[in-house]
């Protein structure tokens, strides 16, 4: 059996260290991809001289908008924003763009919010295609995490991908945010492997490495690694004790170590 392609969300690992160094730390841990959030305060030209030097593939960051995806309202803003964040990832080389949509509107209907993040991301798809680069739209729980945020079921999430009807719109598949919120994590994920451009994961309770919670890991880690699925599982979690420790331990289970 092959072991996923790991990458190492560094706004949550080696957060001790400077940001650039954690690059260096997740590759000497044993990973060959990282990732990280908003990119607008960040120093892009360190970050990926860095990973160049270490080998390192930066796998995603975030499209950094103004206004919020489900708000139709706000599409201005967010459509310029999300171009830019196209045009600095094909800058640099990274393939894979997460998109957030923003939380739950007053006085709008969901059915609304709905078909407002079907149109933002039918009005960036091309320029994604154009690019190479995939948008991955990501539902959180509202139970622990993200009270207020418009999309929680991976099902919707799915449903508006398949809306959209691009090949560079995709869905990121959150293990952690997904047993909370829907459950039946296997079944979901074998069910629409084709629509899934990249995963995130943590165990449940408390958003640590897997191995400390309730989710069966290897058998997760071992239906995506046996599939067709090329992109990355992204680790995003709080190490229980070091950073290093967590890898070693995610490694382990996912066969290698």
């Amino acid at each position: 059996m092959m072991i996923p392609n790991f990458s190492a969300c560094i706004e949550m690992l080696f957060a001790e260290l400077p940001f650039v160094d954690r690059i260096t730390a997740s590759a000497e841990a044993g990973l060959k991809a990282v990732e990280f959030w908003g990119w607008r305060a960040k120093d892009l030209e360190a970050i990926f001289e860095r990973a160049k030097r270490d080998e390192v593939t930066v796998a995603s960051f975030l499209v950094d908008c103004e206004g919020d995806l489900c708000d139709s309202e706000a599409h201005s803003e967010w459509v310029a924003g999300a171009v830019e964040s196209i045009e600095q990832a094909d800058k640099y080389g990274v393939r894979t763009l997460i998109v957030t949509t923003g939380n739950d509107l007053a006085g709008v209907t969901r059915e609304q919010q709905h078909q407002a993040i079907v149109e933002g991301l039918d009005a960036v798809a091309v320029c994604a295609e154009e690019m190479d680069v995939t948008l991955v739209l990501e539902p959180l729980n509202v139970l622990v995490d993200h009270a207020g945020y418009y999309l929680v079921t991976s099902d919707e999430g799915f449903e508006i991908v398949g809306e959209v009807d691009s090949p560079k719109v995709k869905l990121l598949y959150d293990i952690y945010h997904q047993q909370i919120s829907e459950g039946n994590l296997i079944a979901r994920i074998t069910a629409n492997m084709d629509k899934i451009g990249h995963f995130h994961c943590a165990d449940v309770p408390g958003r640590y490495e897997p191995g400390t919670g309730e989710i069966n890991y290897a058998n997760v880690f071992g239906v995506i690694a046996d599939s067709d699925y090329e992109g990355h599982v992204g680790l995003e979690f709080r190490p229980s004790a070091s950073s290093e420790d967590a890898i070693a331990k995610v490694l382990a289970i996912a066969g290698q170590g």
